[in-house]
């Protein structure tokens, strides 16, 4: 079980504490509140994040020379409240010498249909797409 906690601290801002005591600061995005990431972000860090977890993992494991990874991730939402997300897609940048496309390929589809949590509890009402690019270091 994962137990966090959110703490308002002023205006528009809080900090939300992980299981692990680590921390994020969150805002509501206006001229009182720059400070801190929009939650809704926070879903598409949190997407990005889960997955890459796995892929690096995954990669490793297969003994794939990744020296680099970066995942752009971008949602789209409803123009009206509650906002919710409708599509999100993933675009991933892997870096290493030698990376096998059908590898990267299987290591991304492993882990947003099978080991990502997070990927698992948005899929039954988001539209989740990625692709990838191979930026080959040699």
């Amino acid at each position: 079980m994962s137990t966090v906690q959110v703490i308002w601290l002023q205006k528009g801002q809080f900090v939300g504490v992980d299981s692990s005591k680590h921390s994020v600061v969150v805002s509501r995005q206006d001229e009182e509140n720059g400070i801190g990431v929009k939650p809704s972000d926070l879903l598409l860090i949190a997407l990005a994040s889960c997955t890459a977890v796995d892929v690096v993992e995954i990669l490793r494991k297969k003994r794939a020379r990744l020296e680099g990874l970066e995942i752009g991730a971008e949602g789209v939402q409803d123009p009206d409240p509650p906002w919710t997300f409708r599509s999100i897609h993933l675009k991933y940048r892997l870096r290493g010498k030698g990376l096998i496309a059908t590898d990267v390929a299987r290591a991304i589809e492993l882990a947003e249909s099978k080991y990502c949590s997070v990927s698992a509890s948005v899929k039954p009402t988001v539209q989740v797409s990625y692709e990838f690019e191979i930026l080959d270091e040699g």
